[in-house]
């Protein structure tokens, strides 16, 4: 997945909206705001469970009352449809509100743990602590879900929070900076928008986590940072992730589901396909398919679609454009700069080594790679760093299971792409490359709370006695009845 946090676009503003409204992001006033979320996270503001609940009670009535406004931000940045940005971003974050708030008080609740015989009688338990101030730093391409479902993890946790949208998708990040405010606890919840400065004065400072969504490059700035303070972090990245085909599978299915997969959101998904694997016999009948998806799906002229997005950036529309030349273009391959509008382009005939190949494609180009067979597939993807998802079209119990034995990813689809980020009780996060950590639902309270230990035992009876020195006669005897025999 990639991001540019670190690096704005020449001519991109630096204001800023945080909770205290300051529109400062001077290396003071970042410290400063980081300071006021901290005090309240110190003087307890968060940890109440009434609290959470009140706050992901908010964030759902500012998602709902506010659905048109931020449907209008998503279409300026990305081109989005209403409706695909409710499905993929707005109504997202509710699901993830709904499904946290329907099991909260149970994810808290103190998890009694055996005692071994030797401590007996006590009582051992597993308590789920707040971390403290937590660090979120969102992508561009899905600006409000990327920023606001961790942010869900961080509030049922009990933690103040400091969230950093994309300059890049500047009018969600103005529309999450103004509302915010307005709807949660500015105590405890701080924004802060713009590039570079703000971006490395924020990593500057102490947090208790850093969660991190973007691409392996900035993952590492991010990490080095964090590791000046010993920070831990979850990286959320991407890579590029295989789409496996073989000739057991419905291909106009395959080929239809596998083009929504990778055209949301104009390809600019970190789950989304980034490249097929298909034998030559698959490979040939799969291109034609794809460009029957594509036209069922946009019609014959997808740049008057309302239904598909835009490139976010000029640059990025140039590093794709550079990309068609990696293959013959089966379907695609129109480019209007004016407009940053690529076309649904899949491009066959393309050689392992081609430059499309060489990094995650992140936009609407899908190039389809030839293998002789499945073990050659497997080879192919073993071959490269791990990616944050791997799909497979086939009916074989065989190649499933060889598939999901033999390769590592973040994730694993069969029959469908980028839809197992819907069900709240996976874990969604990378592996390797692809990522550190993983959240949504209850994973989010792990990854956003800290498992403290907690073992109570009465001063009497004072069994313990028996564990304490000088081991000498019937103590003896019982402890060596107790300790492990050779």
């Amino acid at each position: 997945m990639e991001e540019q946090v670190l690096r704005p676009p020449a001519g991109a503003g630096t204001g800023a909206g945080t909770g205290a409204g300051t529109g400062d992001t001077t290396g003071d006033a970042v410290a400063a705001e980081v300071a006021r979320v901290r005090s309240a996270f110190e003087a307890g503001v968060t940890r109440p469970l009434a609290w959470r609940e009140e706050q992901l009670r908010a964030l759902r009535r500012l998602l709902v009352e506010h659905a048109g406004e931020l449907e209008a931000a998503l279409a300026s940045d990305l081109g989005k449809h209403p409706v695909e940005a409710q499905l993929t971003e707005i109504a997202f974050v509710v699901g993830e509100v709904d499904h946290a708030l329907r099991h909260l008080r149970r994810w808290l609740a103190p998890a009694p743990v055996p005692v071994p015989l030797v401590l007996r009688p006590a009582r051992a338990q597993v308590v789920r602590d707040p971390l403290g101030v937590v660090l979120v730093i969102a992508p561009w391409n899905y600006p409000l879900q990327l920023l606001l479902a961790p942010l869900v993890g961080v509030l049922a946790g009990g933690n103040a929070a400091v969230l950093k949208p994309s300059e890049l998708a500047r009018a969600t990040s103005a529309a999450v900076a103004r509302l915010l405010p307005r709807h949660l606890d500015a105590r405890a919840v701080a924004v802060v928008e713009g590039g570079r400065e703000p971006a490395e004065a924020l990593l500057r400072q102490r947090f208790d986590h850093v969660f991190f969504t973007g691409g392996a490059q900035v993952a590492r700035v991010v990490a080095r940072a964090a590791a000046e303070h010993l920070t831990p972090v979850t990286l959320e990245l991407g890579g590029k992730s295989p789409t496996y085909v073989d000739g057991t599978t419905d291909l106009p299915a395959a080929a239809r589901r596998i083009a929504w997969g990778k055209f949301l959101n104009a390809g600019q998904t970190c789950v989304a396909p980034d490249y097929v694997l298909a034998t030559p016999d698959v490979a040939d009948r799969l291109g034609p398919a794809l460009a029957d998806a594509v036209r069922d799906l946009y019609g014959p002229d997808p740049a008057t679609s309302d239904d598909y997005g835009r490139i976010v950036s000029d640059a990025h529309l140039a590093r794709l454009e550079a990309l068609l030349g990696s293959g013959r273009a089966v379907t695609g391959g129109q480019v209007r700069r004016e407009e940053r509008y690529l076309a649904p382009t899949v491009l066959a005939d393309v050689d392992p080594d081609s430059p499309v190949m060489q990094e995650e494609v992140f936009g609407p180009v899908l190039p389809i790679v030839r293998v002789p067979d499945l073990d050659a597939a497997i080879a192919f993807v073993n071959a490269r760093p791990k990616p944050l998802a791997l799909y497979a079209f086939t009916e074989s119990r065989t190649a499933r299971r060889r598939l999901l034995e033999e390769t590592s990813s973040g994730a694993v689809g069969f029959g469908v792409p980028a839809a197992h980020l819907s069900v709240p009780g996976l874990p969604f996060g990378g592996v390797g490359e692809s990522g550190t950590g993983a959240y949504h639902g209850e994973h989010s309270i792990a990854i956003f709370t800290h498992a403290k230990a907690v073992l109570a035992k009465d001063l009497t009876p004072d069994t313990l006695r028996l564990l304490q020195p000088p081991y000498r006669g019937v103590r003896n005897a019982l402890l060596r009845r107790l300790l492990p025999r050779r």
